[in-house]
Formats: C-alpha cells, sequence, structure tokens
C-alpha cells in the first residue's frame, strides 16, 4: 500500500502544479504502475498526508531498487530514475511552448516567471539540492562580492564514476546543451532530460533555445543555446545575437563566456550565453574615467570600477553598441603591449579575446566588455591573468563569465574544509598536520595574525569574510589592467588606439 499511496502522492503533486490536468489522473497513475510492474492499484486515501516532492521521489527509488528495478542505488542511477517518474508528469513540449507564448504575449516578465517556476515544479531544478547551496556576500572596493559555494551538483561516489566510464560512449545527444537533451532518457555519463523543456528563439534569423541551469547560481539563471552544435566565437555576429535576446526579454541580461581556453568557460564546443534576473556586483559598479571614440560621438563610453579590465559603451541605438563592440574587438585581438605583458599572440596561438555582457537600463542598451588575455608563464603555466598559485586553495577554476560579473562559484569540497578548518581555528591546532587542510596553511597563519579572538560565534563569519577577500584577489589577478596607477597608464595607451 505504501508504494501505491506514493503514486498517488506523486499524480496528485502533478495535479496541484497543473503539470497534469484531472483528465489525464488515470492514465497518469496507469503509467507508473508499469514503470513498478504492478497490475493492479486501490486508490488510496491520502488525505491530510504532506506531500513533499524529494521525499516522494526518494521513497519511490528506494522501492524501485527493493524491486529490483533498478540494478544499483548511487546517485547517477537514483537520478536516472526519479528523472523517468518526473518525466511522465511533464507536459510535451508544444504544450509548454504554447503556454509560455501565451504569457509573452501578456509580456516578457510573465512568460520566464512561468517557465522558471516550470523548471522547478517538474524538479528540472532541484530545489531541494539548490537550497543546500552556500551564499554569502563580502564587502569589497568594487562593491559587495557575491560568493557561493556550489553543493546543488551531486559529487558521484566511486561506484558511480566507475560505471560512468564503463558506459558506451555516444555521441548523442552531442553535448549537454545541444536541442536533443529534450526528453533524452539519459545514461551513466549523460543526466536523464526527461523533465527537461527548451523555448524555440529566433536568434539572428537562426533557430536558438532557450532554457534554465539546473544548477541556478543566482535568480533566473537561463541559458540561450545555438540550436547547431557549432563552436562558441566572439565576432560581430555574437554581439548582434546578445542584442537580439535582451531585445526580446528586456529584464534579462546576457553574456558570453569567452572563447579561447583558460580564460573561457566550461563548454566551448557549443554556441552559448548566459543570463538571468540578478544584478550583479559589475553591473552597479561606476565609471571611473570617461572617453570619447573618435566616429562614435553618439555612444557613451568609460573605464569601469572593476577588477577586471571593462569598458561600458551606452548608446539608444543596440547597432551603435554592436559596430563599435566589433572594432574594439578587432583592435583588441591584434593589440601588443610588451610593456605591460599583453601579447595578441605568441608562436601562431592568439592570446586576446572579450567577455561580453549586454544588458537595457531604462532606454539605453548597455554593453559590457571584459578585456581577456589567456597568456601563461613559467611561473603562472595555467595563465597569468587566471588566479595565482597563492589563491589555488580557495579557487583554482577559470574565470568564467559569471565570476568577471562579481559572483564566486567555488568548489564544494570548500563546506567540508570550512568546518574543518573552524574546529581548527577555535582549538588552536595546526592545519598543517591535516591531509585535507595543509594547502590552507600559510591562509590560517595570516588570518591568526589578523584576528585577536577566534572563537566558535565568530569562527564561520571570520571564514567567509577571508574567502570573500581570497576571491577578490583572484578578480584582480585576471584583469590584464590593474587598478593601479601603472596599470591604468597602460589600459589608457589601449584606448588611445581606438
Amino acid at each position: 500500500m505504501d508504494l501505491q499511496k506514493d503514486i498517488k502522492k506523486l499524480v496528485t503533486y502533478g495535479l496541484d502544479k497543473k503539470l497534469i490536468m484531472p483528465e489525464d489522473e488515470i492514465y497518469t497513475i496507469n503509467q507508473y504502475l508499469e514503470v513498478f510492474r504492478l497490475d493492479e492499484y486501490e486508490d488510496p486515501d491520502i488525505e491530510g498526508e504532506e506531500i513533499i516532492l524529494p521525499e516522494i521521489l526518494d521513497r519511490l527509488t528506494d522501492t524501485a531498487y527493493d524491486r529490483y528495478i533498478i540494478k544499483s542505488d548511487d546517485i547517477v542511477t537514483r537520478d536516472l530514475f526519479d528523472t523517468k517518474l518526473m518525466g511522465i508528469l511533464t507536459p510535451k513540449p508544444s504544450q509548454v511552448i504554447k503556454e509560455f507564448r501565451t504569457y509573452y504575449e501578456e509580456s516578457p516578465k510573465k512568460a520566464t516567471e512561468f517557465f522558471y517556476e516550470f523548471s522547478q515544479d517538474t524538479n528540472y531544478i532541484r530545489r531541494d539540492r539548490v537550497k543546500k547551496d552556500m551564499k554569502w556576500k563580502v564587502n569589497s572596493p568594487y562593491g559587495d562580492i557575491d560568493i557561493t559555494i556550489n553543493l546543488s551538483k551531486p559529487e558521484k561516489d566511486p561506484k558511480a564514476i566507475a560505471a560512468a566510464k564503463n558506459a558506451k560512449q555516444s555521441a548523442y545527444p552531442k553535448c549537454q546543451l545541444c536541442m536533443e537533451n529534450e526528453g533524452y532518457a539519459g545514461r551513466m555519463n549523460h543526466p536523464a532530460r526527461q523533465n527537461h523543456r527548451i523555448m524555440p528563439l529566433v536568434i539572428n534569423d537562426s533557430k536558438w533555445g532557450f532554457q534554465y541551469s539546473p544548477y541556478v547560481y543566482y535568480n533566473e539563471h537561463c541559458i540561450v543555446f545555438n540550436g547547431q552544435h557549432v563552436p562558441m566565437k566572439i565576432d560581430k555576429a555574437a554581439f548582434t545575437k546578445l542584442f537580439d535576446f535582451v531585445k526580446q526579454f528586456p529584464h534579462y541580461f546576457l553574456g558570453s563566456n569567452a572563447d579561447l581556453p583558460i580564460v573561457g568557460g566550461s563548454i566551448l564546443t557549443h554556441d552559448h550565453f548566459q543570463g538571468g534576473h540578478y544584478e550583479f556586483a559589475m553591473e552597479r559598479a561606476a565609471i571611473e574615467k570617461e572617453f570619447v571614440i573618435p566616429g562614435y560621438e553618439d555612444v557613451k563610453a568609460g573605464i569601469v570600477h572593476w577588477p577586471l579590465s571593462v569598458i561600458r559603451i551606452q548608446c539608444k541605438d543596440e547597432k551603435r553598441l554592436i559596430e563599435l563592440a566589433d572594432y574594439i574587438l578587432k583592435k583588441w585581438r591584434g593589440y601588443t603591449d610588451e610593456e605591460a605583458y599583453i601579447f595578441a599572440e605568441t608562436d601562431g596561438e592568439p592570446h586576446n579575446t572579450i567577455t561580453p555582457i549586454a544588458r537595457k537600463k531604462g532606454d539605453m542598451y548597455e554593453l559590457d566588455l571584459t578585456l581577456r588575455n589567456n597568456i601563461t608563464t613559467k611561473e603562472c603555466p595555467l595563465g597569468l591573468y587566471h588566479p595565482h598559485n597563492e589563491y589555488h586553495h580557495i579557487k583554482k577554476e577559470n574565470i568564467g563569465l559569471i565570476e568577471v560579473m562579481g559572483l564566486a562559484v567555488l568548489p564544494s569540497r570548500l563546506k567540508a574544509e570550512m568546518e574543518h578548518l573552524s574546529e581548527c581555528l577555535v582549538k588552536g591546532e595546526d592545519v598543517s598536520q591535516y591531509e585535507d587542510l595543509k594547502k590552507h596553511a600559510p591562509w590560517v597563519d595570516e588570518i591568526k595574525e589578523k584576528y585577536e579572538d577566534i572563537n566558535e560565534e565568530n569562527v564561520e563569519d571570520i571564514l567567509k569574510e577571508e574567502i570573500g577577500q581570497v576571491f577578490v584577489k583572484v578578480l584582480e589577478d585576471a584583469g590584464v589592467y590593474k587598478c593601479t596607477e601603472e596599470g591604468r597608464k597602460a589600459f589608457d595607451r589601449f584606448i588611445a588606439t581606438l
């Protein structure tokens, strides 16, 4: 009876969230009976009982394991199965698209609010996991910086890693951003997507898709991706695409990772952008110096007070911004300043590119152009304009679009390390004796010098503050022109070439 109760609860959840209609109830129950190999069903009484989706899915997945419907109990197998269960409740793409477009006629904001909630109700965005993410802000000379420790992406256990390694390699879908993911059952080395829906858009006269990130790092974190599996490229067409989207959804910003390794994002093989309904510290940052670019006197231009090197351009006519951005990009791609250790290329390998972010402010269009360079040196083999070695204990990964704007996405290992560090700091223990903490030892010595009294009440706040300040330094490392007199003079030399 417990299994039948959980089936009833799941179907009731679908009815409550309007994923299915009352006319679909018996049909949906029968779909679940097939999954669980049940021949009979007596309508159980669930009156007054709580309906908590993650708990229902957990119990149903446990039952599937007990009944040998799934062969393993690892996190990946469980996710594949519970997504299959949610797929049964998820309306067909045509139905969701129709609803989205109906809301869009009312307003773009209504359409995105509907789609964002729908993506959570179908458990494509797992609310229970996203809640686990640690989030806080730290003050910096550049404004309040956002810090998050990402815990919503489940870490695979050894069994799942081994199974993924042994899984048959497949080129379908080509990557996790392809249109072919919609409704795909998944496998050990590719997530299940039966509950995933994509809104079709026309961007720059071609077919694109609009979806949310399953690991929302900020409010309404969306991904806008090319209908074709083609590599990312920052060029004039990319700027056109950004504004094509912003014109359709003026309450959203949209940005792109750079198109070179080290300074680029994690998926360079599929042309895509990331956006959403959120104001980052970078957007709030003021212009520290205005300048005029000959031939573009109608466009406001300036250097942003930000640790990375950002040129902000503003105009009521987005076509002027696209023209100017293309001009700046071409100049930057070919720009070398040996004194500032900026080389357009070495041994034929290009180094200069741009991370662009587009938005609409009132009746003005705005484009932030972040100058990037991916050169490596003997001292900095992972990149000169990349987190330097002394900060790798906190952040070693690429500084992509989200970090550029002022939100640190830090590895999940830091949660356990913070808890262990807190204990050691309160007890006054030497952290270098612990395998998981010894990489933090020099940093911990600095913290001990800085704070006279570290106790149980304040230790967590101290660690959060100090992790945040490390991230600010990481952002400064990623800036090609530092916020120093020398750095600003070098920045002016580039501006003068425009």
